[in-house]
């Protein structure tokens, strides 16, 4: 692949993770004029094919209870359709998981390529504190946040760890409810719906919380409402940006125990609650939680085709048996573009311990949000492929997967979380009370 270096940082990027220097007034300067003020570049390709950035969509919508839609993208029509007979023409904008699929699946995989939007907008607080960040933040060790506030941390990001921060501390509003519905696919297309009602408060970014970086960042709980031998289940976090300890601040409660205990396996590649081991902790978001067993190298900046826009597959008109197909999803619901991505590689330690030895990771300019993820086993084949099917939802000014989906190259298997279609939507105006995510407060929600 041919990567593009950005910001003069070319092969100093390739390193283990930690922050070069603060920017210096120059490079912040850039921060507003050919540059967003979130750092994805303002103008458009030479060729036309991505537009330059005008702005985006602004906030729009009721906060709660309403599914993403954009009726002027969804009537969209494919500019070409990528599949295993042409895609050699497209090898260079593709992801290894998506040439993986294209010729796994050689007759029924397709890749339908639409027109580029670029729809994303930030609350104005959010801007402001991503410009202060460029002055200030650094990162001395991978799993070390030092002095952010708010926003995206690095919107000059200059290492693959930065990257990855700016994707975990990204604009996800201020608090929501997620009904979460969760499909294990076989081999032949049969599945299996899990549920889990999530809850999260995104202390970070709140500009009514007067934290920083060193605090908490975020709380997060889930209970598994489905299938019933694992309903009852609950799962606390509070995440924090220093990780270093290796122990994560998690809680579970079990109803067979009837008692909340510490769950310090809630990370790296032990299996997430209700995915039935197709999900590891670690693979939540994409990517979430320590980064210290990996390596993160920044290879550049690359114009490639990901999924984006995906208001049709997430739609309610679409039902699970819709989407679900033998061997993917199916692909004349999904939609691609090309955009420019940050192309970030992590490398498994030497004596450090999880089942990939190497993931690529694909992180989309204008979200910061990781779009696809190559992950490798520790003989260097691949394993799983993640892709996100992304959407601006313009109610709270949140890009998210709906759905995200784990493919399984060693079993058939794939794995589709964040479905709605046939559930509640996202929920943007809940608030939380000082207890909600107390680690007594399990307990208290385990007797309702």
């Amino acid at each position: 692949m041919t990567y593009r270096y950005v910001l003069g940082v070319g092969l100093l990027c390739l390193h283990s993770g930690a922050s070069l220097a603060i920017a210096s007034a120059e490079e912040v300067a850039r921060l507003g004029q050919e540059l967003t003020r979130f750092g994805a570049e303002v103008a458009g390709n030479a060729e036309g094919t991505i537009p330059p950035y005008t702005g985006g969509l602004p906030r729009a919508g009721d906060l709660s209870g309403a599914y993403p839609t954009n009726p002027s993208i969804e009537a969209d029509k494919p500019l070409y359709v990528i599949t295993a007979a042409n895609m050699e023409q497209y090898a260079e904008q593709l992801t290894v998981g998506h040439k993986a699929m294209l010729q796994r699946f050689p007759n029924t995989y397709r890749m339908p390529v639409y027109p580029t939007r670029r729809t994303v907008s930030y609350p104005e607080h959010i801007l402001e504190a991503t410009v202060e960040n460029a002055r200030r933040t650094e990162l001395p060790s991978v799993d070390q946040l030092h002095n952010a506030v708010h926003g995206f941390p690095f919107p000059l990001a200059k290492s693959g760890a930065e990257v990855i921060w700016n994707h975990k501390l990204r604009w996800r509003g201020h608090a929501g409810r997620r009904y979460n519905n969760q499909a294990i696919v076989q081999s032949d297309g049969s599945y299996q719906i899990s549920k889990l009602i999530e809850e999260v408060e995104f202390l970070y970014t709140n500009q009514d919380f007067n934290g920083r970086s060193e605090d908490l960042l975020a709380y997060y709980m889930s209970e598994v409402i489905a299938p019933p031998r694992s309903a009852g289940q609950l799962l606390l976090v509070h995440e924090t940006s220093d990780q270093t300890a290796q122990i994560r601040n998690a809680w579970i409660y079990n109803p067979g125990l009837r008692r909340p205990r510490r769950a310090p396996n809630a990370g790296y590649d032990n299996p997430f609650e209700g995915s039935d081991g197709n999900q590891l902790n670690d693979q939540v978001d994409m990517y979430n939680g320590a980064m210290d067993r990996y390596s993160w190298q920044l290879l550049g900046k690359k114009e490639m085709i990901v999924p984006y826009n995906a208001y049709k597959i997430s739609s309610p008109e679409v039902s699970y048996d819709q989407i679900i197909d033998p061997g993917h999803i199916d692909q004349s619901l999904a939609r691609y573009e090309l955009r420019r991505v940050w192309v970030v590689e992590a490398e498994l330690l030497e004596r450090a311990s999880h089942i990939f030895g190497r993931r690529t990771f694909y992180v989309e300019e204008d979200s910061w949000a990781i779009n696809s993820v190559d992950c490798y086993d520790r003989r260097g084949e691949l394993y799983k492929f993640q892709e996100s099917q992304q959407v601006f939802m313009q109610n709270a000014q949140v890009v998210g997967g709906t759905p995200e989906i784990i493919y399984d190259f060693y079993s058939g298997r794939y794995f589709l979380t964040a479905l709605a279609n046939e559930d509640k939507p996202n929920d943007f105006s809940v608030r939380f009370d000082s207890r909600h995510f107390d680690a007594r407060t399990l307990r208290d929600k385990a007797r309702r």
